[in-house]
């Protein structure tokens, strides 16, 4: 089986690679856009990338072999992940390998933040001597606000309570049990905005969260507010950030990240007024750069290898352990729903699966896609697989109901 690592990982991880028995590994030496990657992907098994290259649907489609691209970092946005599901190709990422390092820029951005740091040194190398023009606060007893306590955020917490922080935060998803063993107070956004004298974001990019720091908000918080971004572009309105920041609405702000990439050479941003700018290094240290090389090494090569999946986008993840007991189950499922669609009526609408005995102990979700391949591979010559089975499911309004037995 070919794996194509497409953008620069760490050797480490190339090394894996090339040592695993039954993998052939093909090393680009540059970026190559899709109409280089067509001909390419032909008899590929599995793609590793960063941010450069573009995984399209029309390289999905051209790779009938694909089945799985691994992502070297946590954003997927170059990858579509509806052609990927459609065509059966796993997708997964790396959110673990660059935490550490993302946390401690976020921290670095912060107290450079309250310290004035860049612009003081901007303005010694030009050979000023300029202490009142630079006088800045301290972070101890200042209230944080923490938008998103996933792994990122959580670390940024305790760096947080460690200095003497107070730590507010918002995450629908966090338990108050795990808030407080961080030690942060769960709060509202609009508790947050008011309250906090330093803000840093940790959110996806979604729907909802797309803008959310805007011009209304800022309005809303002190106007000694210091905002930060390490996550993902566009969550700051960056139109609106430079009003704020030239009119004094709020007191500065730090970003890594932006609506766009790289940064156009003649952005506003880049001439406002008490704003940090680095060009998204959240993840640029050796260390991050070694862990998510070997991550998404060893998650390509597990899958390929020996079927566990872990950190996927659009499938259930597996251990090795797990994978190896579900198996059987797999195949038995799908034998089940082929015998289902030849003994069902036509039109059949809903399925209902009862898990007994040792199944029971088994993650549900593979053995219902299983079944449901089978049904609707039988039933309607669907090409289904057990990535999109889900989704055409879905659009045929087809209903799935799942239990367990006492």
């Amino acid at each position: 089986m070919k794996v194509l690592v497409c953008d620069p990982i760490s050797q480490t991880g190339i090394e894996h690679l090339q040592q695993q028995d039954g993998l052939e590994t093909i090393v680009l030496d540059r970026c190559h856009s899709e109409e280089e990657l067509l001909p390419i992907v032909k008899d590929v098994s599995a793609m590793a990338v960063r941010s450069e290259t573009k995984v399209t649907k029309a390289i999905l489609e051209a790779a009938p072999e694909m089945r799985i691209v691994g992502r070297a970092g946590v954003g997927v946005d170059n990858i579509d992940i509806e052609a990927a599901t459609q065509n059966g190709v796993i997708v997964m990422n790396t959110p673990g390998g660059n935490t550490t390092a993302t946390c401690e820029l976020t921290f670095s951005m912060m107290m450079a933040l309250a310290r004035n740091i860049p612009q003081a040194h901007g303005s010694m190398a030009i050979g000023e001597w300029n202490r009142k023009a630079f006088k800045g606060v301290e972070l101890y007893g200042k209230t944080l606000g923490v938008l998103g306590m996933g792994r990122i955020g959580g670390e940024v917490a305790r760096r947080a309570v460690a200095f003497g922080m107070r730590v507010m935060a918002y995450d629908p998803y966090i338990t108050p049990s795990r808030a407080k063993a961080l030690q942060v107070e769960l709060a509202s956004l609009e508790d947050i905005y008011t309250a906090a004298d330093f803000i840093t974001v940790h959110m996806p990019m979604t729907d909802e969260t797309r803008g959310m720091l805007n011009k209304d908000t800022f309005a809303t918080m002190k106007p000694s507010v210091r905002l930060l971004n390490c996550a993902r572009g566009g969550i700051i309105n960056e139109t609106d950030l430079c009003e704020a920041l030239k009119e004094g609405t709020i007191a500065g702000a730090a970003l890594d990240v932006y609506e766009s990439e790289p940064l156009a050479k003649d952005s506003p941003l880049r001439g406002c007024p008490n704003l940090i700018l680095t060009p998204h290094l959240g993840a640029s240290t050796v260390e991050a750069q070694d862990n998510v090389g070997l991550e998404v090494a060893q998650g390509i090569s597990d899958y390929l290898l020996h079927g566990s999946l872990m950190n996927s986008i659009n499938m259930p993840s597996l251990d090795a352990q797990t994978s190896a007991k579900v198996q059987p189950y797999l195949r038995l499922g799908e034998k089940m729903g082929v015998l289902l669609a030849k003994l069902g009526q036509v039109g059949t609408e809903r399925l209902a699966i009862t898990y007994g005995g040792l199944a029971t102990e088994l993650p549900g979700d593979p053995i219902a896609r299983s079944i449901i391949k089978g049904f609707l591979g039988a039933a309607e010559g669907e090409e289904v697989n057990l990535v999109n089975v889900r989704s055409v499911a879905r659009d045929r309004g087809f209903v799935l109901v799942e239990s367990k037995s006492k």
